[in-house]
């Protein structure tokens, strides 16, 4: 049985939903790409996780007459961006003549309905809104800095629906796609599984997915090198490995904010702890074996 990777890719790899694009998102998902491959070669089986921000962001503006639940855009999305990586992906592996192929799973993710983010949602979502449709719409909305905007809750994932499907195909050796955008926010109400307005964070349920599928890593690819304290000042100091209690301590301090790295590195907190023996990773694309090795990247240990 191959040891299994789950891999973040950070939304700075996905293109412009709008298909604006200098470029940079094409190389950046290219080095994923090549991340992908390397670790098949290297004897992993490859779980592949992705954001949607803007791509939901997109779609939302398009429903001018609202006639979509968030949970639809989430699922819509999902189809959409897992059917980009893996038409790209499939081609790289025939070329290569890898036998592995991919599937994208849309994914349900379930949640608490009484999570106390439904009582105060506080995670914008999709565009700025006009006037006439912050008097239209039935919706939580607050002031941001650049204008206002939609507000939802973000709950904590409690369990992932769809997860012995996943099992399954990681088992058959398949490059799965799964997870994307968080997975689709659902609840329990009197028996039954009904969508809900959440945008669940992709790297907590990264996270969840790796403990649950008993994997042998979690890599979160972002867009720095590796983690770093003191950010910027003359005491920057970049870390190959972190404790969990040093990055506790580090979090305490404000190190690692809730709207940046705060997630990330409480996710591998998370999953270091849960899964012994797991590596805990982040990385840019482009480093996954080299961070594997401890030659990159920053490992998180118990």
């Amino acid at each position: 049985m191959a040891r299994v990777a789950v891999y973040a890719i950070g939304g700075n790899a996905l293109a412009s939903p709008s298909g604006d694009s200098d470029g940079s998102s094409e190389r950046v998902l290219a080095h994923v790409m090549s991340d992908v491959v390397d670790l098949l070669e290297a004897g992993w089986g490859v779980v592949l996780t992705h954001g949607n921000g803007p791509q939901v962001g997109h779609l939302m503006a398009l429903d001018t007459d609202l006639t979509q639940p968030m949970d639809a855009w989430v699922a819509a999305t999902q189809g959409m961006i897992g059917h980009g990586l893996a038409l790209n992906l499939d081609s790289i592996l025939s070329k290569r003549q890898r036998p592995e192929r991919t599937v994208n799973v849309i994914t349900r993710v379930l949640v608490d309905g009484n999570d106390p983010g439904f009582a105060k949602p506080t995670k914008p979502v999709g565009p700025v809104l006009s006037s006439q449709m912050v008097m239209q719409a039935d919706w939580d909305i607050a002031e941001t800095k650049i204008g206002p905007r939609r507000v939802v809750a973000s709950p904590l994932p409690m369990e992932i629906i769809d997860l012995p499907v996943i099992q399954k195909l990681v088992d058959l050796h398949a490059v799965v796609i799964c997870g994307g955008g968080g997975g689709i926010p659902v609840a329990r109400k009197d028996q039954h599984f009904i969508g809900v307005p959440a945008v669940i964070d992709k790297d907590r349920v990264s996270s969840l997915l790796a403990i649950k599928l008993e994997a042998e890593a979690l890599i979160i690819s972002t867009a720095i090198d590796a983690v770093r304290t003191g950010f910027g000042t003359e005491d920057e100091v970049v870390h190959q490995t972190l404790t969990l209690d040093e990055c506790e301590a580090h979090m305490q301090a404000g190190e690692f904010p809730a709207g940046s790295m705060g997630p990330k590195i409480g996710s591998l907190m998370e999953a270091a702890l849960h899964r012994p023996g797991l590596q805990a990773i982040l990385c840019q694309p482009g480093d996954a074996l080299e961070a594997l090795r401890g030659t990159a990247g920053t490992t998180i240990v118990v």
